[in-house]
């Protein structure tokens, strides 16, 4: 491109000197598109990574407090960067209420591209870090079910370079195994050993899950899928079935919440299962067949971990625990 001898007009040339030619009438056009693109673009401010990330948060906790957690900041504060953006992007991204928080229509469309957004925001922040960043959590095996994809994609998201290991396994094993180091954090049932101190992160309801549909045989025990005779769940569950003069029978045993839920699913056995762990397709049939509550246990966060990029990831993950 070159200026013309008029100093109010420029003229449009493709090529290099002494061969350039005039633009023709359809390459002006584009050329006047793309110009338009790029000032629209100059005059919109860069968009504020941080509050997208508190949008990202804000739509997968359903919440501008557990998002505020998450950052280390208030929920006055993402309020308020949440309105910034929306204002920037002329557009209403979340539902408020005064319970919940949901993706508007416009909100769902625009959640791909924020996370492609944060991604790379992350992956260039730390592109010249030459130690890899670890986290080894355990999580008590009563805990996860179908929603373990949930919560690695929200670990994921927050930290896409972070290396995550992660262990499956009864209580009692993982606080042997954070005691010695191969973990740096533990997500379990309060322990009945409370000499150490960790933290209570939130509160696990448990009950009676079988398939939809499914019906006890008349006159046969209550079959039961349990973890065996090693989980206090499973001895919380046959002794709330003795008080109340319930016959049951063991029929299956496996250990995690998964495997039970799968047997329960199948129709094999009635399973006590965490709330949040049941799979989908089996139903609460506590009240159903007259079985007896089963108490709530605490969840309990226990950790070594002292860096600050690690805790982060950490809290992302128990707030799903909330």
């Amino acid at each position: 491109m070159r200026r013309s001898t008029c100093s109010s007009r420029w003229s449009l040339w493709v090529g290099s000197e002494p061969h350039a030619r005039p633009l023709d009438g359809y390459e002006k056009l584009i050329y006047k598109d793309i110009c338009h693109f790029k000032i629209e673009s100059l005059r919109m401010k860069a968009m504020d990574v941080d509050a997208v990330r508190a949008f990202l948060l804000a739509a997968d906790l359903h919440s501008f407090t557990r998002a505020a957690d998450v950052l280390g900041t208030t929920q006055s504060a993402v309020s308020l960067k949440l309105q910034r953006l929306e204002t920037q992007l002329g557009r209403r991204l979340l539902e408020r209420t005064p319970r919940h928080v949901r993706l508007s229509a416009e909100g769902l469309a625009f959640l791909g591209v924020a996370r492609e957004l944060v991604s790379s925001h992350d992956r260039a922040a730390t592109a010249f870090e030459t130690e890899q960043r670890r986290l080894a959590i355990g999580i008590n095996q009563q805990l996860v079910g179908s929603d373990l994809p949930l919560l690695l994609r929200r670990v994921r998201d927050h930290d896409p370079s972070l290396l995550v290991e992660m262990r499956i396994a009864g209580t009692g094993e993982l606080m042997r195994e954070l005691e010695d180091g191969t973990l740096d954090a533990a997500l379990v049932l309060r322990p009945e050993d409370r000499g150490k101190r960790g933290r209570a992160v939130g509160i696990e309801t448990f009950s009676w899950f079988a398939a939809a549909g499914w019906e006890p045989q008349t006159g046969q025990p209550l079959p039961l899928a349990t973890q065996g005779e090693s989980c206090r769940v499973r001895a919380d569950a046959v002794r709330a079935l003795d008080r109340a003069g319930i016959e049951w029978r063991e029929v299956f045993v496996g250990k995690g919440a998964a495997i039970l839920g799968a047997a329960a699913l199948a129709g094999l056995a009635v399973a006590v299962l965490a709330r949040r762990a049941a799979p989908a397709g089996t139903v609460d049939v506590g009240g159903l067949l007259a079985l007896p509550p089963m108490r709530s246990q605490d969840v309990m966060l226990y950790s070594n971990l002292s860096d600050r990029r690690t805790r982060e990831a950490l809290r992302v993950l128990t707030l799903a625990f909330q």
